[in-house]
């Protein structure tokens, strides 16, 4: 069609209706109060759509942009600028004053703590990114660092803006996060339509949303009835907030919806009086949640509380009691991880449902956890599950016991391949010590090829049992030394499924560093830690030999995880597997580390630790030396460079005065900065 000229009297018909039926979007699904009826909103619609086919003059806002897109092949990653982080759990009263003491403890005060409480929407984490004031982009929360561009699918909802509403404080970029989520009632009607047609159920709402966000063709995520509630942000340039409410308050002016049951208080008791008068509505709601969010409110003392490893120490969620339900134990066998880790699990008879999910077994995590219960097999058992938790067995009931229920003893063989098992000093769980045990190599092998590692599509649990079974794979190295005629003597291996596979594998060797150090099964190293080991050290080489204190000068990292790095590393054995991947044809790039072509480094190969009360707020004086190629870690240690001291600093000082660490101030580190730009060598 030849689009017609745009005459001015049609040019301002279009943006009024596009305003007025965006108006009325925001009245129907985010104020829950129309103002015009459906009939009279479809003839506004209508005639938008007519003259915008005519005129070919498509408003970025427009309505008429949320449906329509053809199907994607597949969705594009996105690296979230600010990583979307998880959050703490408390299930009791104490848990939750305990948060509180924690977060007195590390601010240094005994005055009550202003917090906000809102309830916590069980649905898919999105972030939604806009430029000058539109939404370019949508992506998933991901391993928290990436997630997938699903831009296209959060367009179809109709309670997310297309552009924000205002002048003058919406240029450059900002990126919003919330919960999509599905309503009960639009879950059952879901449901209801996938049984007629014979399509298995969704499980809950929380995975009707996650299906519906990550469908490969828009106009199946426009079919169903989406929401969506903001809580927070990422990234922002343009804007400054002071507090939580303070942003709440910003998102409700510009149209985005947020929790109507959002509580500002100050104090832990106004805390738990929160958590108590949303608990006791939950019922009322049209959604699901599972628990309570509780947040520091000042920004500030956000920002002074910083991070741990993979959660934030300024929130937590607060879970409700759990769901439960009764049967009886028919087995309980040990089952062995990667790490040799053997773990007992129950087998439930009959199988019973909670929450919407038929639960069959249950971990028993470990030796202690039977005896400390009393689990025997035949008992009746309170079984409990609340969220994504996994099922476990809360207690017995005793009164139910016939005489005939058996002890599980320990086992003293490895139930896989009878060697020796041990249980360390110290530690709960049995292992089995063979390195040839079966089940660990194939549960290694399993965690290397996974989708979050090295993603090899087609190396699942079948074929890697069939592939060691035969023989052609023993460690994970192997994999790459698999031919293609070797996969046609195979059951379950064709031409199309065997070069699929090889093609998999070829791939896999171009990959990141962050996700092969994740892939290598590192005892206590999961995806965050693996980013943060990639933002740190640009090669895997720099890796090699590497003790435990420069591991522990990176924030967040642990003695107990920087030994376990350091030991994996330490390794001749593992360094030469490492080195025949690399003659394999391994490719590992590292698009994560932080200090990369950053030009001028006045503060490289230095590090820092920070105490006391500075000018800058802690973050601000760590970006400031991160920003300068140094590296800002949490403790003190003999690797450490210069303590930078503040007014009341703590004992830091006194252990830096012991290793003879240089001790200099805030403005000491910005002479350094200034004098070292200007010199390229080193100074005292």
């Amino acid at each position: 069609m030849i689009k017609k000229e745009l005459p001015e009297e049609i040019k301002e018909e279009i943006e009024g209706l596009v305003k007025e039926l965006n108006d009325h979007c925001y009245r129907y699904y985010v104020l829950d109060a129309p103002v015009i009826s459906d009939a009279g909103y479809d003839l506004l619609y209508r005639r938008l759509k007519e003259l915008e086919d005519r005129y070919g003059y498509i408003l970025p806002e427009s309505p008429t942009r949320r449906v329509g897109a053809p199907p994607l092949d597949k969705f594009e990653k996105v690296r979230h600028t600010e990583p979307m982080l998880s959050l703490d759990n408390a299930f009791s009263d104490e848990d939750i004053r305990e948060f509180d003491k924690r977060v007195k403890r590390l601010l240094d005060t005994d005055a009550d703590i202003e917090y906000t409480v809102e309830p916590k929407y069980d649905g898919i984490a999105i972030e939604l990114t806009y430029r000058n004031g539109l939404l370019y982009k949508a992506s998933t929360r991901g391993d928290g660092y990436e997630g997938e561009d699903v831009t296209r699918n959060i367009m179809t909802i109709k309670t997310v803006p297309l552009k924000i509403e205002g002048n003058g404080d919406i240029s450059g970029e900002i990126n919003i996060r919330g919960e999509v989520y599905m309503d009960i009632e639009e879950f059952e009607k879901l449901n209801e339509q996938r049984k007629k047609t014979g399509e298995p159920l969704f499980a809950n709402p929380r995975n009707a949303a996650a299906g519906s966000v990550r469908q490969l063709d828009p106009l199946i995520t426009a079919s169903r009835r989406l929401y969506m509630a903001c809580y927070g942000v990422g990234t922002v340039r343009g804007l400054k907030f002071k507090s939580q409410a303070d942003l709440i308050a910003w998102l409700r002016e510009k149209r985005f919806p947020v929790s109507p049951e959002m509580m500002v208080v100050k104090g832990i008791d106004s805390v738990l009086e929160a958590i108590k008068k949303i608990e006791k509505n939950r019922n009322n709601f049209s959604f699901e949640t599972d628990g309570v969010v509780v947040k520091v409110n000042d920004f500030d003392l956000q920002y002074k509380l910083g991070v741990k490893t993979r959660e934030p120490r300024w929130a937590i969620a607060y879970k409700f009691p759990a769901e439960r339900g009764i049967t009886k134990i028919k087995e309980i066998i040990g089952s062995v991880g990667r790490t040799g880790v053997i773990t007992p699990y129950t087998i439930f008879d009959p199988p019973i449902k909670i929450g919407g999910v038929t639960v069959s077994r249950s971990t028993l995590h470990n030796l202690d956890d039977i005896k400390r219960k009393d689990i025997k097999i035949g008992d009746t058992v309170v079984v409990e599950r609340a969220g994504d938790v996994i099922p476990h067995v809360v207690e017995v009931i005793k009164d139910r016991r016939t005489g005939e229920e058996k002890d599980f003893p320990p086992p003293e063989k490895c139930p896989v391949c009878q060697s020796k098992v041990v249980k360390e000093e110290g530690e709960v769980a049995i292992r089995c010590v063979s390195l040839h045990c079966p089940a660990q190599i194939q549960e290694r092998i399993k965690h290397f090829a996974s989708r979050s590692a090295m993603d090899i599509e087609g190396l699942g649990e079948k074929n890697v049992e069939l592939l060691y079974v035969n023989g052609l794979i023993k460690h994970f190295e192997d994999i790459y030394k698999l031919k293609y005629e070797d996969l046609l003597k195979l059951p379950r291996f064709a031409e199309k499924s065997a070069r699929n596979l090889i093609d998999a594998i070829e791939k896999s060797k171009k990959t990141v560093l962050s996700k092969f150090l994740f892939a290598l099964g590192i005892l206590h190293v999961g995806e965050y830690t693996a980013k943060l080991l990639s933002k740190n050290f640009r090669r895997l080489e720099d890796l090699y030999n590497i003790t435990p204190e420069k591991i522990m000068d990176i924030r967040q990292m642990g003695e107990k995880l920087a030994s376990s790095i350091s030991t994996f590393f330490n390794d001749d054995k593992n360094i030469k597997i490492l080195e025949s991947l690399k003659s394999l044809g391994m490719k590992i790039s590292n698009p994560d580390f932080l200090y990369e072509e950053k030009g001028e480094e006045p503060l490289k190969g230095l590090t820092f630790v920070i105490t006391g009360t500075l000018p800058k707020a802690r973050k601000a004086v760590e970006n400031l030396i991160e920003k300068n190629g140094g590296r800002a870690a949490s403790a003190v240690s003999a690797s450490t460079d210069y303590l930078v001291a503040g007014e009341n600093p703590g004992s830091k000082i006194i252990k830096a005065k012991a290793l003879g660490i240089k001790i200099i101030s805030y403005e000491g580190l910005s002479e350094i900065i200034k004098r070292k730009s200007k010199s390229p060598g080193l100074f005292d």
